[in-house]
């Protein structure tokens, strides 16, 4: 369990949540601000984030890798060219190592398998910190 000492210690993140599932939007935004981090949008396809990234300049996003127009693979390979700097991090389901690997390979910094838990969500946005 992680107290208020450890949460004043990191630093907050803006975070942009992309997933075309509202209830895993929902989910990961009720996560990121028990851990005091600040989601200051979502999107629901990967287009769209592509889109909208430039508009936020978030700290980290969390991309879905299966979504509707672009998957979260190319939307990854797109913000990165906006700005190799981007931290990303992918959710996805079990059994698509192939494609994280892809998205690692795009420039994604980790990855998260859901369901989603908050403690594995936690040391994952501490490991892109170090």
């Amino acid at each position: 369990m992680i107290n208020n000492t450890e949460i004043s210690m990191q630093r907050q993140l803006k975070v942009m949540v992309v997933d075309d599932s509202i209830l895993t939007i929902k989910k990961l935004e009720k996560m990121l601000t028990e851990l005091g981090h600040q989601v200051i949008h979502t999107c629901k396809t990967g287009m769209e984030a592509v889109n909208d990234y430039p508009k936020y300049m978030p700290d980290m996003l969390t991309m879905d890798i299966t979504m509707p127009d672009m998957n979260g693979i190319e939307a990854t390979k797109k913000i990165i060219a906006l700005n190799p700097d981007a931290l990303i991090i992918m959710v996805t389901s079990h059994g698509q190592e192939q494609k994280v690997m892809d998205a690692i390979e795009a420039g994604a910094m980790g990855y998260l398998l859901k369901p989603i838990r908050k403690e594995k969500l936690e040391t994952t946005i501490a490991s892109l910190e170090e």
